[in-house]
């Protein structure tokens, strides 16, 4: 998710755009969205949408109306309007596509409470809010103290200056109701500022400061995903996942939102499956299921009296038996279902690249040189025998 420009230098800062995120290319942001109508022009006639997208720090993302008309491209940093002052923030995304993007978020373009735009930012707009956004780990790690001593449950996880500078939202994560009414007078009369407190979940939070997930890249959710589905253990169950809540919670600690990715995969090919609930009546015994193969189309059943003693039908194999205990015709056993998928199965192929050997890494022993040489000398000196 970065530009060409973005490798990371010694202090922690790109080496291209020197952004951390907000450069003009707009290719490192989280959840931006690709302009795909950027190179055709309009009809002759139609005006462009007056609505832009714009993205403040993190996944933040607002709707304003460009009532002045200017023209602004993606990168753009503007002056936006705020509840008091302004903020600044940067263009992600202009034209018809907003107008999908707006309806997809459900706001409705011809709402008259839409904020304008006031301005593209000056360099004193900009050096102002980056001073503003410098101090921001500072001022977490003090309000963090604050909240300790205040012996307060609950954890801010960020902060976030409005543009201006004159007022700061802390985002925080509790699981039950806080009483933060102290810890807003102590922190205004600390920083000088005007505070908003903003409560969010830990998917939320997870989303606004990133990570790597256990499969070794950025977290989905701080890179693309943009919506949050529930996920209930029964994803795990269907794809026939251990229900070990280690291995299936995210950094958040909730269930993995890509436990959702291929579960209509599953389900769909689990329509034609019978029930693990679903008992085999035999001659022989009682026969119940013990594990399933989705992917081969196998099932493995064991009598009651000999659980140990797995055998294996395919999904055919199964229907057929449980339709003759419909029809209450006898079934001998399972043994004469399962011989007929004993197969040999062929190695395609054995001994790749010496994978079988233990020892194909070490050195092979190098011979003495000497010892051969004094071979050699001991032949020479040898009397030729008499013929």
């Amino acid at each position: 998710m970065g530009c060409n420009s973005c490798s990371t230098g010694k202090d922690g800062q790109p080496r291209g755009c020197k952004n951390n995120g907000t450069c003009g290319t707009d290719s490192c942001n989280k959840l931006t969205v690709f302009d795909w109508l950027s190179n055709m022009s309009l009809p002759s006639g139609s005006q462009p949408f007056d609505c832009v997208e714009i993205r403040f720090k993190n996944s933040r993302k607002e709707f304003f109306r460009n009532t002045e008309n200017i023209s602004l491209s993606i990168g753009d940093i503007v002056a936006t309007q705020a509840k008091s002052g302004h903020d600044i923030g940067m263009v992600t995304l202009t034209g018809e596509l907003v107008k999908v993007q707006m309806k997809r978020k459900k706001v409705s373009d011809s709402q008259d409470e839409i904020p304008k735009i006031y301005r593209k930012a000056t360099q004193k707009d900009i050096d102002k809010w980056q001073r503003c956004r410098a101090k921001e780990e500072e001022i977490k790690k003090r309000s963090r103290e604050m909240a300790i001593l205040l012996k307060l449950q609950m954890k801010i996880s960020d902060v976030e200056f409005q543009g201006d500078g004159s007022k700061a939202t802390f985002y925080y994560t509790a699981e039950e109701r806080v009483d933060f009414r102290q810890l807003i007078k102590d922190m205004a009369k600390a920083f000088g500022i005007r505070i908003e407190m903003r409560q969010i979940g830990y998917r939320q939070e997870a989303q606004r400061l990133g990570g790597i997930g256990s499969c070794g890249r950025e977290l989905c959710c701080s890179t693309w995903l943009s919506d949050f589905r529930s996920v209930s253990t029964s994803a795990a169950r269907y794809q026939q996942l251990s229900l070990n809540p280690q291995k299936l919670a995210g950094q958040c600690g909730k269930l993995k939102c890509c436990l959702n990715y291929e579960l209509d995969l599953y389900l769909e090919a689990l329509e034609d499956f019978p029930s693990n609930d679903s008992k085999l009546f035999t001659e022989k015994g009682i026969a119940f299921c013990q594990k399933t193969d989705i992917f081969k189309g196998l099932l493995w059943y064991s009598y009651k009296d000999d659980p140990s003693n797995w055998h294996t039908l395919t999904k055919e194999q199964v229907q057929e038996i449980l339709d003759m205990n419909k029809a209450k015709k006898p079934v001998m056993s399972l043994e004469e279902f399962a011989v007929e998928n004993f197969e040999d199965e062929k190695l395609i192929f054995e001994n790749v690249v010496g994978q079988d050997s233990l020892t194909r890494f070490d050195r092979p022993k190098r011979k003495n040189k000497r010892s051969k040489s004094k071979k050699r000398s001991s032949n020479r000196k040898r009397p030729a025998k008499n013929a």
